[in-house]
């Protein structure tokens, strides 16, 4: 959550939404959501009421009160901009989110208003609550690849054989089909989601300092306090350790990059010199009306070109000095956000771009002919030697001609110098199966 008061969701008098207008590739996401301020003053909530109801079950707060302190932090709705106000005053916005449900927890039963926020610092909180936020936008990523990959494997099954010009440096290579291309994209997806899978999202709970001092003294506390939010319990408070940040930071800007890969490919193949592959986006354009831009494809490549900044941000939180940063930590919260919103843009939009993706594979193979014969000339060098091969390329007129007699004809048929592209789609596809 960020304290800059432009970012908060408010009254039309105050600052206005931020409906990510000049971020689109977000724009109405489930993940967007996940991430408004809303959600994260509703996780700073349930992370109050959890942690009362923790202290309850330790035996430090009365029950009755952390009864109350549940019920009214559930319906309590703080204005987001003037809290982002208030916070200012304090350098985060727990300070005034803690003296508003105090002073609602005291209208409603006065003795119960004491164990409001009973031993905790404000980190502990609005950490708690980022690992909330974290873990239900993760989920909400993984459910979109999930439906990117099924995509990918039915491409990647349906165009096994599908032949089409592997490239280089922008140039023709050697044959492959366009099956193992989309397995290749399936391969970096699944990487992304298991390193997903394996986010550790720990609760945070230590006090002033870490000692848990004011909290009694108990080490068992901090679990009883993450199994209360469905969190994982923190073997130590980790307010300056901030691996699990920098942890998610790298987790997403992988995603980012396995799915702006796949944006960026399909760019490529969507020129209109090549043609291979097109979106079902209109892709208009304001001033040209014979385009059709491969718009999702953009999209994808712009959040991908942006997280691994945010996530270098986060990288760096873990160089926080003594027992609470100064700065570093504010500097986060903006900064998962974004890496959180825009990492599930993509994949809400990777997922639609290639449920829609067209593949022309008549394109694919008459462009494979464009480079004729010395399109396998890796394996006519492998029969005949290099020098052989290079004395034949350096005349003009295809290969088959200069050779004729050589090499046999079959040699020169570019289904037949697929190598190892069946059994490496396979092997992607089992992975995926067995990840699913």
């Amino acid at each position: 959550m960020s304290s800059d008061p432009s970012l908060s969701s408010g009254p039309a008098s105050g600052p206005e939404q931020d409906t990510g207008l000049l971020s689109p590739v977000r724009a109405g996401t489930a993940a967007e959501a996940a991430t408004s301020d809303r959600a994260w003053l509703r996780a700073m909530l349930t992370a109050e009421a959890a942690l009362a109801r923790a202290q309850a079950r330790a035996g430090t707060v009365p029950p009755e009160a952390a009864a109350v302190i549940g019920r009214v932090a559930g319906a309590l709705t703080p204005d987001p901009a003037d809290l982002a106000l208030r916070g200012r005053q304090s350098a985060n916005p727990v300070v005034p989110l803690v003296a508003e449900l105090r002073r609602a927890v005291a209208e409603t039963a006065t003795g119960a208003a004491r164990y409001v926020h009973h031993g905790a610092t404000s980190q502990d909180i609005l950490d708690s609550a980022a690992m909330l936020v974290c873990r239900d936008t993760i989920g909400i990523i993984g459910a979109d690849l999930d439906r990117a990959m099924a995509t990918l494997a039915g491409l990647a099954e349906t165009h096994r054989h599908t032949l089409t010009a592997a490239r280089t440096l922008g140039q023709h290579a050697v044959p492959t089909t366009f099956g193992l291309k989309a397995a290749g994209w399936l391969s970096g997806l699944l990487a992304a989601r298991a390193r997903l899978r394996d986010l550790r999202t720990p609760a945070q709970l230590g006090g002033a300092a870490g000692t848990l001092a004011a909290l009694g003294g108990d080490p068992a506390l901090p679990a009883l306090f993450a199994e209360e939010l469905g969190l994982a319990a923190p073997p130590v408070p980790w307010h300056a350790e901030r691996s699990p940040v920098a942890e998610l930071g790298a987790a997403l800007t992988q995603t980012s990059g396995a799915l702006g890969k796949t944006a960026l490919d399909v760019i490529m193949l969507a020129q209109t010199e090549v043609g291979e592959v097109a979106e079902s986006s209109t892709g208009g354009s304001s001033a040209m009306p014979h385009k059709r831009n491969p718009a999702l494809a953009v999209l994808v490549r712009s959040a991908a070109l942006q997280i691994p900044v945010y996530g270098q941000l986060l990288a760096s939180a873990q160089l926080a000095e003594h027992e609470r940063a100064a700065g570093a930590w504010q500097a986060e919260w903006h900064a998962t956000r974004e890496c959180l919103r825009l990492t599930g843009g993509a994949a809400a939009t990777t997922a639609e771009l290639l449920a829609g993706l067209r593949v022309f594979p008549e394109r694919m193979r008459a462009n494979l002919d464009l480079t004729g014969d010395r399109v396998v000339s890796e394996r006519l060098a492998a029969l005949l030697g290099r020098d052989r091969l290079d004395r034949a390329a350096a005349q003009e007129g295809p290969l088959r001609r200069t050779l004729a007699g050589e090499v046999p004809e079959e040699a020169f048929d570019p289904a037949g110098y697929l190598g190892a592209a069946q059994p490496l789609i396979d092997r992607v596809l089992t992975a995926y199966r067995e990840q699913s």
